[in-house]
């Protein structure tokens, strides 16, 4: 996957954030898009900011928790383009809470984006990759699909999950012309924080304390971000680690795999 020229991708979540950064990376390199997201504001702003002489751009108003409509996708994505070489399951949303605080209703629903739509864009366009010469399926997981921290069990479950899913199927796939790639982005400057879900009940003072903590945390910028995705992918790397940060943890997990929290505490901005 040395060369983007002239191959397709597909990317959820391509409204805002490291969607739209990874439709800007892979726009320069030529390589044609097909959008989703369910922001069709967002969407148009992406494709403003990707469309050039040459290049084919489509927009999708899609959510991946539906499962019907992402079984559906395939041959809307087809009738606009030939073929399908890249898949980033992007889209993503985000819940804080503890476990006992977040409602089962409120677990599905992220589950339902998070994880079962990633398996459900894989599943639908799988066919389509195997016709490619040269495929990549690119799985956005987290840094909470490295470690599990306090206040993020849902989301470090989904992430996790993706994870598990990721490396199994790159073994499953392992000598076809699919190949696998599983993003760990830290902190990056999306909007994320603010979209969260929030456990009913919360206070506005906790919801703001929590929020502006987890600011913080998000630095880098989506382009950057975008920008060692895409290159991970160009080199076949089964594993992108996104940022300082997300480098640090994952050596730390490895050295303190019990006890890396207590000592990740210490690190952190209060």
């Amino acid at each position: 996957m040395s060369e983007a020229n002239g191959r397709l991708a597909v990317v959820t979540g391509a409204a805002s954030g490291i969607g739209r950064g990874l439709a800007e990376v892979l726009a320069r390199r030529r390589c044609h898009l097909a959008l989703a997201d369910i922001d069709d504001a967002g969407l148009q702003r992406t494709a403003e900011r990707v469309t050039r002489p040459g290049l084919r751009v489509s927009c999708h108003r899609l959510d991946v928790a539906e499962a019907e409509a992402v079984a559906r996708f395939p041959p809307i994505v087809q009738a606009s383009h030939p073929g399908v070489d890249l898949l980033f399951n992007n889209a993503g949303v985000a819940l804080g809470g503890t476990f006992e605080q977040v409602s089962e209703a409120d677990f599905e629903w992220l589950f339902g984006i998070n994880f079962r739509g990633v398996v459900r864009m894989t599943r639908a366009f799988l066919p389509l990759l195997k016709a490619s010469a040269d495929a990549r399926i690119v799985n956005v997981s987290s840094v909470f699909g490295l470690m599990g921290v306090p206040g993020q069990t849902a989301y470090a479950a989904s992430k996790f999950a993706v994870r598990g899913f990721s490396e199994s199927l790159w073994h499953e796939l392992e000598g076809s012309r699919v190949g696998v790639t599983v993003v760990h982005p830290g902190g990056v400057a999306t909007s994320i924080a603010d979209s969260a879900r929030v456990p009913a009940g919360a206070s506005a003072e906790e919801v703001a304390r929590d929020r502006d903590a987890m600011r913080k945390l998000l630095k880098l910028s989506p382009e950057v971000a975008a920008e060692t995705i895409v290159q991970g992918v160009e080199r076949r790397k089964a594993r992108v680690l996104v940022g300082r940060d997300a480098q640090v943890i994952a050596l730390l997990v490895r050295v303190a795999p019990v006890s890396y929290w207590r000592l990740l505490e210490r690190l952190l901005p209060r």
